[in-house]
């Protein structure tokens, strides 16, 4: 059993012109141990996704409004408020994009390090400062008793983040949600954090639900990747396929715009064009299928399921895109291949 199966989950939020789906039947898998990542362009829903598995969706701005949220084996949605934070911390612990806002700026380190583990784990003061230190120097904080005194605007910001990481780790937890951890940090200081956060959860097992928007992280993060698109998973990959073998355009797109080495000096990065539809107008095919340079009228007029494709790596490629398609004679046509036929039918 996985330690965390999200099924058909959906969420919506109330807007000008009514209320918008920003998480449309969303399904994945974390394993024990494990690090998977989900990725797309910003307001596709990842963080959404994530504010939905800890509970911090609440009306009236927003709720969730189907599927199911499976933490070893229980439904995290039907939980009572004092059961889910029960949870929080101790089972799940999430880690934001922005630590400045995320830290409570009037309390010190130490007095936010200690207050989960004083009400989770039940330590006395002393044990819980003495475990804080710990966790500060095992997310390598120099001076880990000096700055248990120091209050959130005097850290940088990537010692801020460490100290979000460590407050993560702080009460053992089976599933850490990675939330754009690298966003307001430098090249060099991203870096670290992200070598950090891998040596962490290899250290101590545990998984890691890794979002973010930047491809170019995720090959030596994550094992399994699920890419989103406007509130749907389109493509969801072992991370080796996902980079050798990538089936839905829009991954083309995303793994197009990221610099490489191995380029001729000079190349330019391929963008892709146009921008994400708006979730209050989403076209009644392909959501992708405005910017994307292969599409044709099936993908305007008809949205495609997300299924396996033809290659079968260990864990199953899926993909939502009207190019993989089962033949008549129970093979498959590439992406390239079926847009190609629809060309030639449309003609």
């Amino acid at each position: 059993m996985a330690l965390l199966e999200v099924r058909d989950l959906r969420t919506e939020f109330r807007a000008a012109r009514g209320s918008v789906t920003a998480v449309d039947g969303v399904s994945f898998t974390v394993d024990a141990g494990e690090m998977v990542a989900l990725v797309g362009e910003s307001g596709c829903g990842k963080s959404a996704t994530a504010q939905s598995i800890m509970g911090l969706i609440v009306p009236p701005a927003g709720q969730v409004t189907g599927g199911q949220v499976l933490f070893e084996g229980r439904d995290l949605l039907r939980l009572r408020p004092r059961e889910l934070r029960a949870v929080r911390g101790k089972g799940i612990a999430m880690i934001f994009q922005d630590p400045m806002t995320s830290l409570n700026p009037v309390l010190t380190v130490g007095r936010q390090l200690t207050e989960a583990l004083r009400m989770h784990l039940g330590m006395n003061r002393r044990a819980a400062r003495a475990r804080a230190i710990e966790l500060l120097d095992m997310v390598r904080i120099p001076a880990a008793e000096t700055r248990l005194g120091s209050y959130p605007h005097q850290l940088s910001g990537g010692m801020r983040q460490r100290v979000m990481i460590a407050m993560a780790l702080s009460c053992n937890p089976r599933l850490i949600l990675a939330d754009e951890i690298t966003t307001a940090l430098d090249v060099t200081i991203q870096a670290q954090i992200l070598e950090l956060l891998r040596d962490l959860a290899q250290q101590t097992r545990t998984a890691v639900l890794f979002i973010t928007h930047d491809l170019g992280v995720v090959a030596g993060m994550a094992e399994r990747v699920n890419v989103m698109y406007a509130g749907q998973i389109v493509e969801r990959a072992e991370t080796v396929d996902l980079f050798h073998r990538p089936q839905m355009p829009y991954t083309w797109g995303l793994l197009g715009s990221v610099p490489r080495l191995d380029l001729v000096r000079g190349g330019r990065l391929r963008p892709i064009a146009g921008r994400p539809p708006e979730l209050s107008e989403l076209p009644d095919g392909c959501r992708f299928a405005p910017r994307c340079v292969h599409a044709r009228t099936t993908c305007q007029d008809s949205a495609p399921q997300l299924i396996s494709t033809c290659e079968t790596p260990t864990r199953g490629q899926l993909t939502r895109c009207w190019g993989m398609r089962p033949t008549d004679q129970g093979g498959w046509l590439t992406v390239q291949d079926r847009h190609a036929d629809l060309a030639t039918e449309e003609s």
